[in-house]
């Protein structure tokens, strides 16, 4: 047990938000996969996964995104890996989309007789206790929320294996999603842009040792 929990604080001590990365350094494909794993297993409310991940792999995309990324311009021409995150709107999670239906039948396999129970206690959700139907935003923004549960699995996850990441969200949302449109990637039907993550093994070590504040000035017991 103790040497569980050592590897793991070892684990985020080691984790930073790597500026720039050695790009003659490439994660394997089955260790990267395996961090897609752990964003795949994280938990969402009521368990709809509102999430989709963009693998930007592409060198020209990455050339197009770079002016509309002020957070990204040491990370996008030498991550190994490079993700947008998406969050699906309120066409995909409000208690009466296709997609929230199909996912309690066809996904999470619910008996016919408990689904429109689920769907009321969401309903009741999202309707009074957190209103998040009062605007579109409000609803995109406690999705994305959730998005950014599995963008901490995947870069503890990849510091356990010894692998570097940052995240992001220095960037100008309105003209990345504009530009993945114009592309064929992103339909505003059903996504917008959360968040971006970058993956792959650090080019020097931090300049600065990692500061936090104690456990005393952010725990209160009560």
């Amino acid at each position: 047990m103790e040497n569980i929990k050592n590897s793991i604080i070892k684990a985020y001590n080691f984790r930073h938000a790597c500026k720039e990365f050695d790009s003659s350094k490439k994660i394997s494909d089955d260790n990267f996969k395996f961090i897609l794993e752990t964003a795949r297993l994280s938990p969402s409310s009521f368990g709809f996964e509102p999430w989709k991940f963009l693998v930007i792999q592409d060198i020209s995309l990455r050339e197009e995104l770079k002016p509309l990324c002020w957070g990204a311009q040491g990370q996008l021409p030498t991550a190994s890996h490079f993700l947008i995150i998406l969050s699906r709107n309120i066409n995909e999670m409000k208690y009466d989309s296709k997609y929230i239906l199909n996912f309690m039948e066809n996904v999470q396999k619910l008996p016919s007789d408990v689904i429109p129970i689920k769907n009321k206690f969401y309903k009741d959700f999202q309707e009074n206790q957190f209103k998040l139907l009062e605007s579109d935003r409000a609803i995109f923004d406690w999705a994305c929320k959730q998005t950014y549960i599995t963008l901490a699995n995947m870069m503890t996850a990849a510091a356990q294996i010894g692998i570097d990441s940052c995240p992001m969200e220095g960037f100008d949302k309105d003209q990345v999603e504009n530009l993945l449109i114009n592309k064929g990637i992103l339909d505003k039907n059903h996504f917008d842009v959360s968040c971006m993550v970058a993956f792959g093994y650090r080019k020097a070590d931090p300049q600065f040792a990692k500061t936090r504040q104690s456990l005393d000035k952010i725990v209160e017991w009560i």
